[in-house]
């Protein structure tokens, strides 16, 4: 995971993953990114024990410290957050190998390269707004004027990070199509405004193809169009509607196939924008706002596949 003393522990889904291994009674061995190493073909890593306390002080000790085989965890929580660049590619090399040698890794390592949260969705083009993934700005100025209203995004960042509306006849759209494709280096995501953003953003979780009852809608500030939390959003907890629930369960039946025990999904208004499972986020907001335990159904799901393995 991204280092544990810069986490905001009370809406931390990460923390509440440690939090429920430590009551079941887990050993919990902690890495960061830097901690991994590649030794004639096999992944290494340098961990040290962990504990952890629901508390605003001091909510984290270490214990003992090793350097072992990555494969000696018999599972694997990648929880490192985006941006997707070579360093994380580069992790989940070293993951394949502890996965090679037996180790559960949630997610799996070639899910995690194979599904970027922003160009997944293309499997599900039924439940989509339209959408052009490309570098060539003559190509998405034509889609702007298809569509009148747009949001373009990077594929690679998280949080809200560069994402821009543009509307037809905006005198700024050549500087911002410029900064976001790196002057047409660099792909992006283009998709069809949707104006129910402004009744939020919602982030279904899905945990072994099942979606948890309820939604977080991130509702965005009045001055923004972007619900993110990390933009200034305000989460509001709901039940999934009829149409969030065919979309999460034919959604959570693909991922369940693909191995891929947790992710979210976002939604807003009828359509599917994101499918997130490098380190999706919201299991505090919902578990609090709910009475939940989502990290429990979890972990249900990684010990009955350590189970089934063994």
């Amino acid at each position: 995971m991204d280092p544990i003393e810069s986490i905001k522990r009370y809406k931390d889904s990460s923390f509440a993953m440690l939090l429920e291994a430590q009551r079941r009674g887990h050993k919990i061995w902690y890495m960061e990114a830097s901690d991994l190493s590649l030794v004639n073909g096999r992944a290494w890593a340098r961990q040290r024990s962990l504990s952890v306390t629901d508390s605003d002080n001091e909510w984290f000790s270490f214990g003992e410290g090793r350097h072992v085989p990555l494969s000696q965890c018999d599972t694997i929580l990648m929880r490192k957050d985006p941006p997707f660049d070579i360093g994380y590619i580069t992790l989940t090399w070293f993951l394949d190998l502890a996965e090679s040698e037996g180790t559960l890794v949630v997610n799996p390592p070639a899910a995690l390269r194979n599904f970027n949260e922003k160009l997944a969705i293309s499997h599900f083009p039924q439940f989509c707004t339209p959408a052009l993934v490309s570098g060539n700005s003559d190509e998405l100025k034509s889609f702007l004027e298809t569509h009148g209203e747009i949001v373009v995004k990077p594929i690679d960042t998280m949080g809200g990070e560069s994402i821009f509306k543009l509307q037809h006849g905006d005198l700024n759209t050549n500087v911002i199509l410029e900064t976001v494709t790196n002057r047409s280096s660099r792909v992006i995501m283009a998709q069809g405004f949707i104006p129910e953003i402004s009744a939020g953003d919602k982030r279904i979780l899905i945990v072994d193809g099942k979606p948890a009852p309820y939604a977080l809608a991130r509702i965005p500030s009045e001055d923004e169009f972007r619900g993110n939390l990390a933009a200034g959003g305000t989460g509001a907890g709901q039940p999934l509607s009829e149409r969030d629930l065919e979309i999460a369960s034919t959604v959570g039946e693909f991922l369940r196939e693909q191995g891929i025990l947790f992710a979210g999904i976002d939604v807003i208004g009828d359509y599917l924008t994101e499918i997130n499972i490098t380190s999706p986020t919201c299991i505090r907001e919902l578990d609090a706002q709910f009475d939940l335990n989502i990290s429990a159904d979890l972990f249900d799901a990684i010990e009955e596949r350590c189970a089934g393995a063994s």
